[in-house]
C-alpha cells in the first residue's frame, strides 16, 4: 500500500496523479519562482507550502479559478532611494498555479516567517441512499388516460 493512503485514487487526486501534474505545471512554468513544498497532512489533506520572504498578506492572493489554486504575490515596497550592493532575496511577482481535482478544497491559508501555507482536503462524501417508492398499475396494466405515472424519490439521511 502507497505511504500516501487516502490518495491512491487518480480520480479523486491520487498523489502520484497530483505529482505528475505538478511536474508538468512546473515544466511549463519555465522558472521556479517561489520555491515550493508539497506534504501530506493526515489521510486526507495536503499542504501547500512556498517561501515569499520579503511578501505581506497584503502583497499575496490565493485563488480557486475553474479547476486551479492560484497564488499571485506582487510586492509594494517603495524601493525608491534605496540602493543594493548585494540582492539576492527575490522580490520580483509571481504567478504559481496548481491543477485541482474534482473533490479537493481549500481549508485555509496562513503566512508565517515568509513561509505561505495553503492547506488542501480531499472531502469524502458519503454515498446517498434514495428509496424509489412503486406505486400500483391501473387495473389492465396500462397508464389510461390518467396519464403516466410518476415515481416519488426521496433521500435518506
Amino acid at each position: 500500500m502507497s505511504r500516501f493512503a487516502g490518495f491512491d485514487n487518480p480520480l479523486l487526486l491520487g498523489f502520484e496523479h497530483f505529482e505528475r501534474i505538478l511536474d508538468r505545471v512546473a515544466k511549463t512554468s519555465g522558472e521556479g519562482y517561489p520555491p515550493y513544498n508539497i506534504e501530506q497532512i493526515g489521510d486526507n489533506g495536503l499542504r501547500i507550502t512556498l517561501a515569499v520572504a520579503g511578501f505581506s498578506t497584503d502583497d499575496l492572493n490565493v485563488s480557486v479559478e475553474d479547476n486551479q489554486l492560484v497564488i499571485r504575490g506582487r510586492n509594494s515596497d517603495d524601493e525608491t532611494g534605496r540602493a543594493f550592493l548585494h540582492r539576492g532575496i527575490a522580490a520580483r511577482q509571481f504567478q504559481r498555479s496548481f491543477v485541482l481535482a474534482e473533490g479537493i478544497e481549500i481549508t485555509g491559508a496562513v503566512l508565517d516567517n515568509g513561509l505561505l501555507h495553503i492547506d488542501l482536503e480531499r472531502k469524502t462524501l458519503e454515498p446517498e441512499v434514495r428509496t424509489i417508492k412503486i406505486e400500483c398499475a391501473p387495473p389492465g396494466g396500462k397508464s389510461g388516460p390518467r396519464g403516466p405515472k410518476t415515481i416519488d424519490v426521496e433521500a435518506e439521511k
